[in-house]
């Protein structure tokens, strides 16, 4: 393996740890958790992270490996195949897609973009998994999804000013 491919798997892997940390602390912390799942969650801000730094194809790799990792810990509660890909697959790997989209000084479309997606499949969860209507099962995902990407929107682009130099320098 060469060292650039070395440095590179280890940063990946540190994406995934901080996503699997800021996902305990957001559990320790309790806010906006919804009775029947969903939460106030820090760890999409490292996934965020990860496809600035490293790109759409290595941002969406540490998203999957990320909820798999979840898995592993048991930090998943899924209700079937349906449910582990609308509720934790497709939702929490769209982050790593972020960078495709452009940002705008500190306006970073693709954090919208991509909460926007995860807001849509954990909606169509509730739709077609709990055969909730649409408006209900909107709201009640979009009661935990808006803080989480207000969250995002304040903590990604200071971090990634400030990380701009190592990110430069350790560009996978």
């Amino acid at each position: 393996m060469k060292k650039n491919e070395a440095r590179t798997l280890a940063i990946m892997s540190i994406y995934c740890a901080l996503f699997i940390i800021f996902d305990r602390i957001s559990e320790a912390l309790n806010l906006f958790k919804m009775a029947s799942g969903g939460k106030l969650n820090f760890g999409p801000i490292a996934l965020l992270i990860c496809s600035y730094h490293l790109g759409w194809k290595k941002g969406l790799l540490v998203g999957v490996t990320s909820v798999f990792l979840q898995l592993v810990i048991g930090s998943v509660s899924w209700y079937g195949i349906a449910s582990f890909l609308l509720d934790y697959l497709i939702a929490y790997s769209v982050y790593g897609l972020a960078s495709l989209f452009p940002s705008f000084g500190y306006f970073y479309s693709g954090i919208l973009i991509t909460s926007a997606i995860r807001l849509l499949s954990s909606t169509l969860a509730g739709i077609f998994l709990w055969e909730t209507p649409f408006w209900a099962s909107l709201t009640y995902n979009a009661t935990y999804m808006i803080p989480t990407t207000v969250c995002a929107f304040l903590v990604v682009p200071l971090l990634c000013e400030r990380l701009k130099p190592l990110m430069e320098k350790y560009r996978g």
